[in-house]
């Protein structure tokens, strides 16, 4: 697997159900979401404005850009558990070469800020990320069970990444009609 078939295999609507641990509070979460992924081009504003906030700490040259969205129900909203949670991201990989490099977000996973992840291909496929924030480190891992079925876990770990504070996992299912 390398970086433009993965953008490619993810494109697409997605029905994302996750369950969430968070040792932190003792609670347990289940999430529903609809996810968009949809591939920009590079010339894209908001992909080019990304890239020159960024352009010092890039180490190749930016491919593949896409954009993210997702809509999402929670049964953890401490207000009003019927509450839906809704966002994007603007995501610009940066290969070192075929099996790694960096991905641009313009929005964290674990923190809502801009990041500069780390990404690598294991040999079965899987695409697994790392991203360092202030407070915490983010693990996610990504894989394909079928050409319309693919799986999510995260680990966030203590900065020192000695405490686990959350894990998800997340099983999503293309959407193949309107």
């Amino acid at each position: 697997m390398n970086l433009a078939t993965f953008v490619e295999r993810s494109e697409g609507q997605w029905r994302s159900m996750r369950s969430g641990h968070s040792l932190a509070f003792q609670q347990f979460e289940e999430v529903l979401s609809q996810i968009s992924i949809q591939r920009l081009k590079l010339d894209d504003e908001r992909v080019q404005e990304l890239i020159q906030e960024q352009t010092a700490a890039l180490s190749g040259e930016p491919e593949a850009p896409f954009l993210m969205e997702w809509h999402a129900e929670s049964d953890w909203e401490p207000d009003d558990p019927s509450e839906v949670s809704a966002g994007s991201c603007i995501l610009v990989p940066v290969p070192d070469n075929d099996t790694e490099g960096q991905l641009l977000r313009s929005v964290g996973y674990a923190e809502a800020e801009q990041a500069i992840s780390r990404y690598r291909f294991l040999s079965d496929g899987t695409f697994v990320l790392n991203t360092r924030y202030g407070q915490s480190i983010a693990e996610e891992r990504i894989w394909f069970v079928s050409e319309h079925v693919r799986c999510r876990s995260s680990v966030l770990r203590t900065s020192e990444g000695s405490g686990v504070l959350q894990t998800s996992f997340a099983s999503e299912v293309r959407r193949l009609s309107a």
